[in-house]
C-alpha cells in the first residue's frame, strides 16, 4: 500500500493535521501566530546547515526551529516590542537562510520544495519522521492539557494553582518545533503557520469546549489533506497551496455554520 505516492502523501498530510490541531489551538488562544511564523522561517536555515554538515534535513529544521522558538520565548516579557522583534526575526532568519543555501557547493535544492511543500515525494521514512513527531507532540498535548489551559487563561491563576506558566510555555516551544520540522515535507516553511492557525480557528465558532476545538480542527486539517491532495491531482495545482485553500475554504465554513449553531442553554 506504501509504494503508491498518493497513499503516503495523504497519509503524511494527516500526521501533521493531527499534530498541528490541538498546538494551533494554542497558538489561535495565546495570539502566537508570530511566534510560529519566525519559528518556520529560521527551519530553512536548518535545511541549509543539514546539507552543508551531510545531516539529515528533519535534524537540521528541527534543531534551529527549536533555537529559534527557545530564543524568542526567552526574549518574551522583557520589555520588547514582541510584533516588531518576532517580524523582524522571522524575516532575518528566512533571508539568513536563502543566502545561506547560496552558498552550497555542488548541492542540487530545490527551494520550492521547501518553501511550498513537496508532499507528493515523501518517502517511507518520511512518513515515519512525520507521524514519530505527531505522536510526541500529541502525546505532550494530552498529557499537559490542562495546566497549558490553565496558564493559558491566566498566568496569575495557573501560579496559584502550582503550575508554572514558562514551563508550559517551553512545551509549547518544544511542540512548535517538532511540527515545523516535520511539517516542512508536507506544506513548506512558507504555509506551515497556515495549517497551525487556519484549521483552529475555522473549529473556533464551532466547538463548545476547549477538547472539542483540537477535534474539530483535526478534522478541519486531515479534510484539508485529504480534499487539497485531490485538487492538486485533478487540476495539476501545486500540493501544498492547494491544501491550504481547502483549509480557508473550510475556515469561511466554519464561519458561517457557526452562526446557524444553537447556543447552549
Amino acid at each position: 500500500m506504501l509504494d503508491d505516492f498518493m497513499v503516503r502523501a495523504t497519509l503524511a498530510g494527516i500526521g501533521v493535521a493531527l499534530a498541528a490541531a490541538p498546538l494551533g489551538c494554542f497558538v489561535v488562544w495565546r495570539r502566537m501566530a508570530y511566534f510560529g511564523d519566525a519559528t518556520s522561517h529560521a527551519a530553512i536555515l536548518g535545511i541549509a546547515l543539514s546539507l552543508a554538515l551531510s545531516l539529515s534535513v528533519f535534524t537540521g529544521a528541527l534543531a534551529v526551529a527549536l533555537v529559534m522558538a527557545l530564543t524568542v520565548s526567552a526574549l518574551s516579557g522583557k520589555g520588547y516590542a514582541m510584533d516588531t522583534l518576532l517580524g523582524v526575526m522571522a524575516h532575518s532568519a528566512l533571508a539568513i537562510g536563502l543566502v545561506a543555501v547560496s552558498f552550497l557547493q555542488g548541492v542540487r535544492l530545490d527551494l520550492m520544495a521547501y518553501l511550498f511543500g513537496d508532499i507528493l515525494s515523501v518517502s517511507k521514512t518520511d512518513l515515519l519522521i512525520i507521524w514519530g513527531g505527531a505522536a510526541l507532540v500529541i502525546a505532550l498535548m494530552t498529557f499537559r492539557w490542562s495546566p497549558l489551559l490553565t496558564a493559558t487563561l491566566n498566568s496569575d491563576l495557573a501560579m496559584a494553582s502550582g503550575v508554572n506558566p514558562k514551563r508550559e510555555q517551553l512545551i509549547l516551544t518544544v511542540c512548535l518545533a517538532v511540527v515545523v520540522a516535520v511539517a516542512i515535507k508536507v506544506v513548506g516553511v512558507l504555509l506551515i503557520v497556515a495549517m497551525l492557525i487556519i484549521p483552529a480557528a475555522g473549529a473556533r465558532p464551532l466547538a463548545r469546549n476547549p477538547e472539542s476545538m483540537a477535534v474539530i480542527a483535526a478534522v478541519f486539517g486531515a479534510l484539508s489533506a485529504i480534499l487539497g491532495l485531490r485538487m492538486s491531482l485533478i487540476y495539476d495545482t501545486p500540493a501544498g497551496p492547494s491544501i491550504v485553500c481547502v483549509a480557508a475554504g473550510l475556515f469561511v465554513s466554519g464561519l458561517i455554520l457557526g452562526r446557524f449553531r444553537v447556543p447552549n442553554r
